[in-house]
């Protein structure tokens, strides 16, 4: 059997495959290697019904968010090795991932536009170009985590209207300046904190200031990586992820100031990179 796995910072699909018949679907946390240790990996993979088919797996295909160098793939292909006790574990990027399912054999420029960013250049086999996203402190102009921070610090500054601001005590009423800088500086994913906003943002869509947040964010994601790739306008630009696929056209109309013309959105890569897997 084959199991194929995409992983971002908050959540994995795997999907286990035998003769060309998929047997099982399920969802795991995500496990980006800068975020996750081998306790953690393993206990979330035997809570999971993995466990009951973890001898019968052959191959495993894990792409994931945070595992472009072959320091991390190593890592983790090594703690999924200790699981998948008789399979051969090949572990690569999740832009890999985003690729091949968007563009299967084709060329094109592909982003993942999830709880991070990322971006690449795809000839229809590799990976030619990608400018780094530096992560969530440094980067990911257009993720989730970078709406999340210029949501949250309007708000801690005062800078969102009242409707705005008091419908944000109502839904989240233990969130305080103390708590939220807590959640931030203290404790573990402050990443996938700051982009559980993003929901929250999406529903004030119409209100100015947040209409001003979303288009700063993607205005940046354009400016930050796409116009950056070379003949960047030759190329459609494909969608992968939650946020691309929720912010879809807010991204369209951005992309137009640009020149750039936007094909596949896809939500969840992984049926299409199953599909992959079967033809090529």
């Amino acid at each position: 059997m084959i199991l194929v796995a995409d992983s971002g910072s908050t959540k994995t699909d795997w999907r286990l495959i035998n003769d060309k018949t998929e047997v099982l679907a399920c969802s795991t946390m995500g496990f980006n290697p800068y975020f996750v240790d081998t306790s953690v990996v393993l206990k979330e993979l035997s809570a999971s019904i993995l466990e009951g088919k973890k001898e019968e797996v052959e191959q495993v295909f894990f792409y994931g968010a945070g595992c472009s160098s072959e320091e991390k793939q190593t890592f983790l292909a090594a703690i999924f090795a200790q699981f998948f006790t008789n399979a051969n574990i090949t572990v690569a990027h999740d832009l890999l991932a985003a690729a091949r399912a968007a563009c299967k054999n084709e060329s094109g420029l592909v982003a993942i536009l999830g709880t991070g960013a990322n971006t690449c250049l795809y000839n229809g086999t590799d990976i030619t170009h990608n400018i780094p996203a530096l992560g969530y402190i440094l980067g990911d102009e257009g993720g989730g985590v970078h709406l999340g921070k210029l949501f949250i610090k309007k708000l801690l500054h005062g800078h969102l209207s009242d409707k705005v601001s008091t419908d944000f005590k109502h839904t989240f009423p233990k969130f305080n300046l103390n708590t939220i800088l807590d959640k931030v500086y203290k404790e573990a994913l402050p990443n996938r904190f700051l982009a559980s906003f993003a929901q929250f943002i999406l529903k004030h869509e119409n209100e100015t200031e947040i209409n001003l947040i979303i288009h700063q964010s993607f205005d940046e994601f354009f400016k930050q990586y796409i116009v950056m790739y070379p003949n960047y306008q030759q190329y459609p630009l494909h969608i992968v992820g939650s946020i691309g696929f929720y912010f879809h056209k807010h991204i369209v109309l951005i992309a137009k100031d640009y020149g750039v013309i936007i094909g596949k959105v896809i939500q969840q890569p992984i049926s299409e990179l199953v599909d992959f897997h079967l033809k090529y």
